[in-house]
């Protein structure tokens, strides 16, 4: 009877061990062909079976790109029973060949057993038939869905930090009515704008901007985003993108005052955190040294990468001594070689920007 029994143990058991979802795609490519950009988004169906003999669940469905978004069976499959995955693909602004691929995890025993085994990965591809240019972009204006646009929406300046430095924007009413309302939301204090009253039916204008760096009173760079509201029903809202580099004025500085001025000196020009493991957030630290006569003041700290971030024990490094950086590496959801480039900004007239290049290698 014990024996019988034992068996009978024994066989569940390895029925249980054997027993497993398995996915079973009907195709892994979907070929759209050739479609038109101006035709809106496709969307390829991918269906599949679960030829094992448990409930089958897809836990992951990942795009190879923003441009495709997908939608699939979110409940569990019964063995025998079908599922599908949805690939959509948007050609605007997207003309030629294209080729996506996405990859897809399920509960199967081998993505339960590790987190890191390779996914299936199925296709999308096609061809996006250039559409014929519209109105706006034969006028110049690519950006922007309405009638009322932008020419340049992203604006690039360079001023000293005692300065107040003009920049002018190009818009444009497409539309057959008057624009009356062209209003900034969000305009800081240190940027100021042209009034506009009206925008007639076909007419381009300028409008004039002011930033005033000693009213933002920061050294560095920046970033600001406006948005603008107008009257058009398509696109009410445009946005207008500054990137603002400002520099320490230095100018006015007495031979005696450079001479006694801060010298920063940085204890290296670049690190290399070596291999590191997933998900781990390990940190190095730098050294950067004051060896003039005054206080050396840290004015911005800035990493090219979000993979590598700095922080500094103190931003006021009196004479003689130093300020330890501390750069870290975050791991999480990334893979392969990283780098980037920190750029360290201090009150030093003759070395106001030092780069620190980072490094890790994040391939095991």
């Amino acid at each position: 009877m014990k024996k019988l029994l034992l068996c009978i143990v024994m066989f569940l058991s390895a029925l249980a061990l054997y027993s497993q979802p398995a996915i079973q795609f009907e195709n892994t490519t979907f070929d759209f062909g050739t479609i038109k950009e101006e035709g809106g988004k496709v969307i390829g169906r991918f269906e599949f079976t679960n030829t094992g003999d448990q409930d089958l669940l897809i836990s992951s469905v990942k795009a190879s790109c923003g441009c495709t978004a997908t939608e699939y069976t979110k409940t569990p499959v019964p063995p025998g029973q079908r599922g599908f995955i949805d690939a959509a693909y948007n050609p605007h602004n997207r003309p030629g060949p294209f080729n996506k691929n996405i990859r897809v995890s399920t509960n199967e025993p081998k993505f339960m057993e590790d987190e890191n085994a390779p996914a299936y990965q199925i296709y999308i591809k096609g061809s996006v038939e250039k559409r014929a240019p519209s109105k706006h972009e034969l006028a110049g204006y690519k950006s922007g869905n309405g009638d009322v646009r932008i020419k340049n929406n992203s604006v690039n300046i360079e001023l000293l930090s005692t300065e107040t430095k003009t920049f002018a924007i190009q818009v444009m009413n497409f539309s057959e009515n008057n624009i009356a309302t062209f209003e900034p939301k969000n305009l800081p204090n240190f940027i100021t704008m042209d009034v506009v009253k009206t925008i007639n039916p076909g007419q381009e204008i300028e409008i004039n901007f002011k930033y005033d760096a000693l009213k933002r009173g920061e050294i560095g760079s920046y970033k600001d985003i406006i948005t603008i509201h107008t009257q058009d029903p398509a696109d009410p809202n445009l946005t207008l993108f500054i990137d603002a580099t400002i520099k320490e004025d230095f100018s006015k500085l007495t031979a005696k005052q450079l001479q006694d001025a801060p010298k920063a000196h940085l204890e290296t020009p670049s690190i290399d955190f070596g291999k590191v493991e997933k998900n781990t957030n390990p940190t190095l630290e730098v050294k950067l040294y004051n060896n003039g006569k005054n206080s050396l003041h840290i004015r911005q700290l800035k990493s090219s990468s979000t993979v590598f971030s700095i922080a500094s024990n103190k931003n006021e490094i009196k004479k003689g001594e130093f300020a330890t950086l501390t750069i870290t590496l975050n791991s999480r959801n990334r893979r392969g070689p990283q780098n980037a480039t920190i750029d360290i900004i201090t009150n030093d007239p003759e070395n106001r920007l030092f780069s620190l290049n980072c490094k890790g290698d994040l391939s095991q």
